[in-house]
């Protein structure tokens, strides 16, 4: 028997835009919409940026780690912060570093003097905003929308994040190809403007004070909260498990469009669009999935996303290659909506920022260790053969889970 509630996690399949009564989910999203197409634009200059200026999959895996590394170490602390102050507050001081850090690293690749060690230590200070970021925004979405409509934002966050991870690549590759890297990053920088705006215009209702504990006290409470639960426990590791296996390709790409598939910047930006058009697809297909299916998806969607891997990892043709990036993302997606779903259906209000930044630290957190160590596994065996390895552990994960949930 589930652990976690139908009733409660039920996808909606009709209705979806309803959400959008809402006014202050109205601000969110397109605020949201705006900046993370250029964050996504941002990702693809940034390490065409670094693999043009050092040919080192090693350092592009450090770049990686520092950007994600925070997330994995701070998350914790960053949820018992969400359930204590205002969110919408702390949301305000996240963008805002994030922004003020885009500018700078857009500053210094404008002015031709970026160096590979500023790189690294911008995106550290972007990872560790964006740390506190995350579960603070996913357990304000709540706030914004109430319970009732909460499965329906979630879907429609995870939409409007895929979307964007389709057009932003798509658009950054052919404006790297035409005015280099430095623009790309200063539009991500600008469109900051639009999520600060909308917070700004949000009528949020003042919530009452939880009461004072200890922060350690609250810590301990989170991690034996998953922990004591079974099917959250179980969905968590799979989704870090696939996470530090699998997400190896985020790194690696521009290696495979350059090196491999004998691509540019345009190439690169389109092989991770394909990888948000999957992405899109599975945000597109969860509300559709019947309720009883829904503890089942994460299973089949890890064994999806590392059988794609492996095949993508073995390609030599472009078109192939984009095609088989597809259900990479659709497989990715479909885990991390679903696990998203199902733990916010069941989760005391209460403790919502500690679940949910042990989630961002599950699905996040463990991309900095993948990229470390893809980095420095494709230095001694190559790109393809690191990346099908990550795709095989994917699936044996997937399978012990089941197994064992």
């Amino acid at each position: 028997m589930s652990d976690i509630s139908e009733a409660e996690t039920a996808p909606v399949r009709s209705g979806l835009l309803d959400v959008f009564r809402h006014r202050n989910y109205r601000l969110f999203f397109t605020g949201q919409a705006i900046s993370l197409v250029g964050f996504w634009m941002q990702a693809i200059a940034q390490s065409w940026l670094v693999y043009r200026l050092t040919e080192s999959p090693f350092l592009l895996g450090v770049v990686a780690f520092a950007g994600q590394a925070p997330v994995l170490l701070v998350s914790p602390f960053a949820g018992v912060l969400a359930d204590r102050l205002d969110r919408r507050r702390m949301l305000f001081v996240t963008q805002g570093a994030m922004m003020a850090s885009a500018c700078v690293l857009a500053a210094l690749t404008l002015s031709g003097v970026v160096q590979v060690w500023q790189i690294i230590v911008l995106a550290a200070v972007t990872g560790t905003a964006n740390a506190f970021d995350v579960p603070t925004r996913q357990s304000f979405t709540i706030e914004m929308v109430g319970r009732p409509d909460l499965p329906r934002a979630i879907a429609l966050n995870s939409i409007m994040f895929n979307g964007a991870r389709l057009i932003g690549p798509a658009i950054a590759g052919l404006l790297v190809a035409a005015v280099g890297e430095g623009w790309c990053i200063a539009l991500n920088g600008v469109s900051y403007i639009a999520v600060l705006t909308g917070l700004s215009m949000m009528r949020i209702e003042r919530q009452l004070p939880r009461p004072s504990s200890h922060p350690l006290t609250d810590l301990r409470e989170g991690f034996w909260y998953v922990a004591s639960n079974r099917q959250m426990r179980t969905m968590l590791l799979l989704l870090a498990s696939s996470s530090l296996f699998g997400t190896s390709y985020l790194t690696l790409m521009p290696i495979f469009a350059r090196d491999i598939l004998h691509g540019s910047s345009d190439a690169l930006g389109f092989l991770m669009a394909a990888v948000g058009a999957g992405a899109l697809i599975g945000a597109l297909t969860i509300p559709r999935v019947p309720a009883v299916w829904l503890p089942r998806v994460p299973f089949l969607a890890a064994a999806c996303f590392g059988a794609a891997l492996i095949a993508f990892s073995q390609s030599t043709s472009f078109a192939l290659s984009l095609l088989l990036l597809v259900p990479a993302g659709f497989g990715m997606m479909m885990m991390g909506i679903s696990t998203n779903t199902l733990v916010q259906g069941f989760v005391d209000d209460a403790m919502r920022g500690r679940v949910m930044a042990y989630y961002v630290m599950a699905f996040i957190g463990m991309v900095p260790l993948s990229a470390l160590g893809a980095g420095a596994l494709s230095h001694q065996i190559g790109a393809p053969m690191t990346l099908a390895i990550g795709g095989a552990l994917t699936i044996v994960a997937a399978a012990v889970a089941y197994l064992r949930r």
